[in-house]
């Protein structure tokens, strides 16, 4: 693990120290936690956009997914 220097505002560092306390952690954790739920949200995004990209691009055709319902099987037959 690194140490980095951060500069934040007063009222978002007593905000970061109110939740840590609530959460039992640290400042350093709760900057770990949030950095990567950040980066999970913005990667998630960035997936979505290449999905949509690819479907703009080649669209689903009609049928393309359909099924045979009559081959399923629940389990519960």
């Amino acid at each position: 693990m690194r140490t980095v220097q951060m500069t934040l505002d007063e009222d978002l560092i007593r905000a970061m120290d109110e939740m840590a306390r609530r959460m039992g952690t640290s400042r350093s954790g709760l900057v770990r936690t949030a950095v990567r739920d950040a980066l999970d949200r913005w990667r998630a995004r960035e997936l979505e956009e290449r999905h949509r990209k690819g479907y703009e691009r080649h669209p689903v055709r009609p049928g393309e997914f359909d099924m045979d319902e009559s081959r399923l099987s629940w389990g519960d037959e």
